[in-house]
């Protein structure tokens, strides 16, 4: 009994160091959201499909000037617009940033997650996911494997790909 009380203080003592060095960690962040950027070969067909299929909202976007795009190393001085999408009109939602330079990716589309490496996909978490796939349908979007699938007795898996061969999963209930 006294070792076992002795081992969990000293799991307690091992372990509260590294609770207060995260802690720490998270604290240096200005946002508690991770915004991506996706670059896509046809910006008004992605936008399409991010409002019309996924019901994302357009917010203000920005513009990056040539001198900018070189001296921060995005790329070697060609100027881009960024359309801003989010999954509701809030400041405090996660930010989904589409950009195209008007250039056909120079990698095949992939037909699973494995066939690349880097960021493969995202996952939305729906309320209902009939909406979803009513709209998956009206704009003949495939649904990938055998989804929709269930995960468990309430909630809906669904798989599909944007028109730049990104992965989507949605879950949520039927």
């Amino acid at each position: 009994m006294k070792s076992t009380s002795i081992y969990t203080l000293l799991l307690l003592l091992a372990i509260s160091p590294l609770q207060t060095i995260a802690q720490e960690l998270t604290q240096q962040f200005a946002k508690n959201t991770i915004q991506v950027g996706v670059v896509v070969e046809d910006l008004d067909k992605a936008v399409d499909f991010y409002m019309n299929v996924l019901g994302m909202v357009k917010r203000p976007g920005f513009s990056v000037d040539a001198a900018f795009a070189r001296e921060s190393g995005l790329n070697e001085g060609i100027p881009f617009d960024v359309t801003v999408l989010k999954l509701e009109d809030s400041d405090d939602a996660q930010e989904w940033k589409v950009m195209s330079f008007g250039k056909k990716a120079s990698h095949p589309k992939q037909t699973y997650m494995s066939d690349d490496t880097g960021m493969q996909y995202a996952t939305i978490f729906v309320k209902s996911m009939r909406p979803f796939l009513e709209r998956i349908e009206k704009h003949n979007i495939k649904l990938l494997g055998e989804t929709p699938i269930m995960l468990d007795a309430e909630r809906q898996f669904v798989l599909i790909q944007d028109p730049d061969g990104n992965f989507i999963e949605l879950i949520g209930p039927q």
